[in-house]
């Protein structure tokens, strides 16, 4: 059963990169084989599970398949509605990262637009203050 589970997990883990952009050396037609292999195996296993605890095991046991399939049914459940928790939990924080970053770099533009309305601002006061004209009226006035 621990081999299966482990042949399963990466059936699954290859199942799920196939949705994502490869950059791997292998060529489709070898990774397409690898599946097919895999799926194989874990058929094969399946069925010699199968006949093992329906035809190999004691009489005590019962109907050991029965209740070992309907249990294994229950945890693949939890476990899809575990992973669709954890993958929205990891949506929800990258949102919130998301809007982190964006909220930040909306302070940032504020920040730079008021800093350079500020030194704009000191520039042309700067340079009225150098002119002729504030010269030639700064006379009058004194």
């Amino acid at each position: 059963m621990d081999e299966y589970d482990k042949i399963g997990k990466v059936f699954i883990q290859q199942e799920a990169e196939a949705t994502q952009v490869y950059t791997g050396a292998d060529s489709v037609g070898k990774r397409a084989l690898m599946r097919v292999i895999i799926r194989s195996r874990l058929d094969a296993m399946f069925a010699e599970l199968r006949e093992t605890m329906v035809y190999k095991a004691p009489a005590e046991l019962g109907d050991l398949w029965s209740r070992y399939e309907k249990m294994w049914k229950q945890i693949v459940i939890e476990q899809d509605e575990a992973h669709k928790r954890e993958t929205a939990k990891l949506q929800i924080d990258a949102a919130r990262r998301r809007r982190a970053a964006r909220i930040r770099q909306e302070y940032a533009t504020w920040f730079g637009a008021i800093l350079f309305v500020v030194v704009w601002f000191l520039g042309v006061l700067h340079l009225l203050r150098e002119s002729l004209t504030y010269r030639l009226l700064s006379s009058y006035v004194y």
